[in-house]
């Protein structure tokens, strides 16, 4: 989760903040790829949760790899809560169960991509090895309850910790429990984004079953492939999920500012402090809700920033595009994620060849299909088919996407090998979260605990 912004130029109309969105539009050129992925600390001794405090804790880690990397320590009421490169260049940060989170640099090729993230996860070990700290890789946390999940100090979560059981019954659980993998892809124009956006929206439960990886909760099998998948489906259904008029013709910039001006704001930042305010809308504070509540109770471009970054759905729209699908896993899938999307919708006849395959599903169908992929991933029907013949399809284009994208490595590679993790999934027709499940029911003997060796980093 980005960094909270403190942009203080003021908002006067609606206006502003379409035209902030669309600053985001970019030539070709300049389209960049940011990949994002978290995972969950552990200590060696007794695969148990790491807290925030103590000498081998998550505040002596991000101390260590700030030590390491020279970057700067975002602050947070006195406690070291991420990094960010000096130059703005990537961030390291917390999810609220002490998630590990590596916001990457905008990078022109997944060849940088994953030199990028084998670095990263390189430089962690060296500083939480020493700690008795290591990681594993899933979308769901695979043993701890909720309450002997540990709490980071951000002020952000405690808001977002209070609200989120008044609006949904797994809120809590989206924060504490779950990975992700996420890449953030440009847009040249509102109609670029328009194209990109409903392709993105209408494959991301296929996204979801592809990198199905969290049959576990507390030690047990839960049921699902995706547990997070699941966990999403019922959090906070007013910002979450899929968005019904994204499927429209004339869908565009202000449709996107429309919606979210009226879900309601987690809080808004005065002289460092958060301020609660799920009690309003974003409409609410622009027509002056706040005035009497907080010092300079008008709306900034920095609040708007910090509010877009407040919404979930299944694809955010900010100065970018968020694909926000998959679940967290094992450092293959960390290049394979972004390679998907790139391949889709950074190449011209794929992004075409993906708007013919998809164009005419409609929204009550993909609804249909993140419902049921959390249980039967690959195996969901979709229309006359499993998803394994739409995934096997979809691929084909992405990797179509990488080839004509001619992005090689110094051995002349290009990067449609990074596709090859999902490749495997669908040739032997078995999502990574089923291959856990069996081996648990096999031979782990029914005991969670030789997941923190085969799923760590």
């Amino acid at each position: 989760m980005a960094r909270d912004t403190t942009d203080n130029r003021p908002i006067e109309r609606v206006e502003d903040l379409v035209a902030d969105i669309a600053k985001g539009c970019k030539p070709r050129e300049k389209w960049r790829i940011g990949t994002e992925h978290e995972k969950f600390p552990f200590y060696v001794d007794g695969n148990r949760p790491v807290p925030y405090e103590g000498d081998r804790g998550i505040r002596a880690l991000l101390e260590g790899m700030q030590r390491t990397l020279g970057w700067d320590p975002i602050d947070d009421a006195g406690n070291i809560i991420g990094l960010v490169e000096p130059t703005g260049q990537g961030a390291i940060s917390l999810e609220p169960g002490g998630q590990f989170e590596l916001s990457g640099a905008p990078l022109e090729t997944l060849h940088q991509t994953c030199r990028e993230g084998n670095a990263h996860l390189a430089q962690l070990r060296e500083i939480a090895e020493p700690l008795g700290i290591r990681f594993v890789g899933l979308g769901g946390s695979p043993k701890w309850t909720l309450a002997e999940t540990p709490k980071m100090p951000k002020s952000r979560y405690q808001i977002m910790t209070n609200y989120m059981p008044k609006v949904g019954s797994q809120g809590l659980d989206m924060m504490y429990r779950t990975c992700t993998i996420q890449v953030n892809l440009d847009f040249s124009s509102e109609t670029d984004m328009r194209r990109k956006m409903q392709v993105a929206q209408r494959l991301q439960p296929l996204s979801t079953a592809l990198f199905a990886n969290s049959p576990f909760t507390e030690g047990r099998l839960n049921g699902f492939q995706s547990w997070r998948g699941e966990i999403w489906r019922d959090t906070d259904n007013q910002r979450a999920g899929q968005l019904p008029f994204v499927f429209s013709p004339r869908f565009g910039f202000a449709d996107y500012v429309e919606w979210a001006l009226d879900v309601p704001m987690y809080f808004v930042i005065r002289d460092g402090r958060y301020h609660d305010c799920t009690h309003v809308t974003f409409r609410h504070f622009m027509a002056g809700a706040l005035k009497d509540e907080v010092s300079d109770g008008w709306p900034t471009i920095g609040d708007w920033s910090n509010h877009l970054s407040t919404l979930f759905p299944d694809v955010r729209l900010k100065r970018f595009l968020e694909m926000r699908g998959a679940d967290g896993g094992p450092w293959r899938r960390i290049c394979a994620l972004p390679a998907f999307w790139v391949g889709l919708l950074y190449d011209d006849a794929a992004l075409d060849a993906a708007e013919e395959l998809t164009g005419d599903w409609t929204f009550e169908e993909v609804v249909a299909m993140r419902d049921a992929v959390p249980r039967s991933g690959l195996s969901t029907r979709f229309r006359n088919h499993q998803l394994r013949e739409t995934a096997r399809e979809v691929l084909a284009i992405s990797r179509l996407g990488l080839t004509n994208r001619r992005r090689l490595n110094r051995e002349g590679y290009d990067e449609a090998s990074f596709l090859s993790p999902l490749d495997e999934v669908v040739a032997r027709g078995t999502t990574s979260a089923e291959e856990l499940a069996n081996a648990f029911n096999t031979r782990w003997g029914g005991s969670i605990e030789p997941v923190f060796l085969e799923q760590a980093y």
